[in-house]
């Protein structure tokens, strides 16, 4: 793995274009040390999502809430979330009792341990995110990234996006480190009850020859990965018809959403003063939530925070005096066209 995350930092025309739009933004922390940084996602969907219309007229087919007994709908301010207990015996949440078990959310990617690239399965993968430095942070960026790059290292950690608690892998990939989601420990299924061969050549059975032809046969196949060698025929097929019908005139143009605002910048605290401290009062707990390097966050991101406050609030003012004087100017139009 380690190997394929260094070697795969070279990009390819067939790959879809990045997004320099940031989907959250906080600070990798390990020891007193933080690094801010940006997320975005580094996958795009591509998965056909067909919608229901009715085909007489076009219009969009919608969903009902029905009870799957009585058959009849529901208004939403009778329905409550369970969770199915035992078979056929629920228990129900209020919206209060989810929103508190809800983890904490801190803005920062906790690395709680450093492992060796090659000990983490690929089936513990889920989804990843690109990283990058954001407040002047890309000197640490740089140190982090070459320092799991030469001592084949990956970070473990754990991150709450969007109110979720996730783990996550911080992986050197080419100039970026690479956030990957990960499955949690019971999300992953034993192989044990699955008829397996042994798992060496001699217990499984396999002669000299056999292996030798099957690596002869490998080598003959063996090539250079290219992203823009694999495509879903099926999604091209598809989106050949959706641009035909497009061309005749059977589409609608959707509204752009704006980019959100670049955050302000701060500046970051030393570094090497902060390895020190670390190396001396050896590794902080991810537990402690009030500890050094959750403080050294705070004390970097607040001056940027200030900022926003600031930018905000000369935004709101802005608008305040653009309404106060849009009737003035109605008024004066129309004394104008009186005269």
């Amino acid at each position: 793995m380690a190997d394929k995350a260094k070697k795969s930092g070279t990009t390819s025309p067939g790959l879809a274009k990045g997004s320099t739009r940031a989907v959250w933004k906080g600070a990798i922390t390990f020891g007193l040390v933080h690094i801010p940084i940006a997320l975005h996602s580094a996958t795009a969907e591509s998965d056909l999502n067909f919608d229901w219309l009715d085909k007489r007229t076009g219009d969009p087919v919608g969903y009902k809430r029905i009870n799957k007994r009585t058959g009849k709908e529901i208004e939403s301010e009778n329905i409550v979330k369970g969770l199915e207990y035992q078979k056929g015996e629920y228990v129900t949440l209020t919206g209060e009792e989810i929103a508190e078990a809800y983890p904490r959310t801190t803005q920062t990617i906790d690395i709680e341990a450093f492992v060796d690239i090659d000990e983490v399965p690929f089936v513990y993968l889920e989804k990843p995110y690109y990283t990058s430095p954001i407040m002047k942070g890309g000197k640490v960026y740089a140190l982090l990234r070459e320092a799991l790059v030469q001592t084949g290292k990956a970070g473990i950690a754990r991150v709450v996006i969007h109110t979720k608690q996730h783990l996550a892998i911080l992986v050197p990939c080419g100039p970026a480190l690479v956030l990957n989601l990960m499955r949690w420990g019971d999300e992953v299924r034993t192989w044990d009850d699955l008829d397996l061969p042994p798992a060496n050549a001699k217990s499984a059975g396999l002669r000299e020859n056999e292996l030798k032809m099957a690596k002869q046969l490998i080598g003959d196949m063996a090539g250079h990965w290219k992203a823009d060698e694999y495509r879903d025929s099926f999604h091209d097929a598809i989106m050949k018809l959706v641009d035909a019908k497009a061309r005749a005139g059977d589409s609608q143009e959707a509204v752009r959403l704006e980019d959100a605002p670049q955050a302000a910048g701060a500046d970051v605290i030393d570094l090497t003063e902060l390895l020190k401290r670390s190396l001396q009062g050896g590794r902080a707990s991810g537990k402690d939530e009030g500890g050094p390097a959750r403080k050294a966050v705070a004390k970097s991101t607040g001056p940027a925070k200030k900022a926003a406050t600031r930018e905000r609030a000369v935004a709101s003012a802005g608008r305040k005096t653009a309404a106060r004087r849009k009737p003035a100017a109605k008024a004066a139009s129309k004394t104008k066209r009186a005269a």
